[in-house]
């Protein structure tokens, strides 16, 4: 089943892996793609990372209408078409799909604290931004996509405003990951603790984002880093990123998290989302702060973390623990749900 052009600048039909239920095995299907509507372009991934968001999306009942439902965010790709009016792409582009856009005209792209598009932000009903419709087909149905992205389809359309222009030499296996989990861990470090030299930091959970927010961490300079993982498996991986000691807080007597400072919340819980303290935490000297993709403004921010990787700066290829292709795209949903994997590089075209 390959992908096939119905007419020029049309209908693109090609694979994708459709979940057609709450936690249900992703099923090959033969989609049919629309082409890019007024500001949008069409791309042809070629690598996708499994995100931890991916799985908690896919398992969750929250939103059991819908399904028909093509998953995926963190992706690299190339531009295969341009919709009217946009003018920053061209056909043969290198790009990373972002889950949220920048439109540099709202009060938010030209704010510098803010990183929350009002128009292209998260996207949460399985539509597109534009014309809150889908640009997807299956068996004669629409089929909903997830976070405007949907990047496990062979081919997706994405507002150009959720897509970053990258050199076309690095490797798209691996920037893939800067599309969301690395970049989120990065940025909360630099971008909203602002950790300095010589500070003490702790991270709960030693995943690729908890392992992003401890290479940050290094950089900077700070001297203690502590990591905090049900799984001493991970201390090893974590020294390679700048963990300095690792807490097991199943073999702890006393609660892990005493003290004070500055606490940045990242990534999606799976379930309580409410939060709640006592005031006398705040009085003593302690913060909360919340993080969406660790602050970057994702088209401004976003090539210079490329830039960061190919120089050597920062790691992405320690990250990679498996890659697989993409009919196998349910094993790797089976690797992450097993906390087998850090990321699980998907790649999505017969040729790779």
């Amino acid at each position: 089943m390959s992908a096939s052009i119905q007419s020029s600048g049309g209908v693109i039909t090609c694979r994708a892996a459709v979940a057609w239920g709450p936690g249900q095995p992703l099923v090959l299907e033969e989609v049919e793609v629309a082409p890019p509507k007024s500001m949008e372009i069409r791309v042809k991934v070629v690598c996708t990372s499994l995100c931890r968001s991916d799985v908690t999306q896919w398992q969750s009942q929250a939103q059991p209408d819908l399904f028909p439902r093509i998953f995926g965010h963190e992706a690299s790709g190339i531009v295969e078409g341009i919709g009217d009016g946009v003018t920053e792409f061209e056909i043969g582009d290198h790009v990373l799909t972002v889950f949220i856009g920048e439109c540099g005209r709202c009060t938010h792209c030209r704010s510098s604290k803010s990183n929350m598009c009002q128009n292209l932000g998260l996207e949460r009903r399985g539509l597109m931004h534009s014309d809150q419709m889908t640009r997807f087909r299956v068996k004669g149905r629409p089929a909903y996509h997830y976070c405007a992205v949907s990047s496990f389809s062979e081919y997706i359309v994405v507002h150009s405003g959720c897509a970053v222009k990258i050199n076309p030499t690095v490797r798209m296996d691996r920037a893939c990951l800067l599309s969301c989990g690395v970049a989120a861990g990065i940025g909360a470090a630099w971008n909203v603790a602002d950790i300095s030299k010589e500070s003490t930091i702790v991270i709960f959970g030693l995943g690729t984002v908890g392992l992003s927010v401890a290479q940050a961490a290094k950089i900077r300079g700070a001297s203690r880093i502590i990591g905090v993982d049900i799984n001493p498996e991970k201390f090893e991986k974590g020294k390679t990123f700048g963990v300095t000691e690792y807490i097991n807080p199943d073999e702890c007597r006393e609660p892990v998290q005493q003290g004070w400072g500055v606490t940045v919340t990242l990534g999606v819980p799976k379930t309580k989302p409410e939060v709640s303290t006592h005031y006398a935490f705040l009085l003593t000297g302690r913060t909360l702060k919340g993080s969406l993709f660790g602050g970057w403004k994702p088209k401004s921010d976003l090539p210079s973390l490329v830039d960061k990787y190919s120089n050597g700066e920062i790691k992405l290829d320690e990250l990679v623990t498996h890659e697989i292709p993409f009919e196998r795209i349910n094993d790797a949903f089976d690797l992450m749900r097993e906390g087998s994997c850090l990321r699980c590089v998907i790649h999505m075209q017969k040729e790779l």
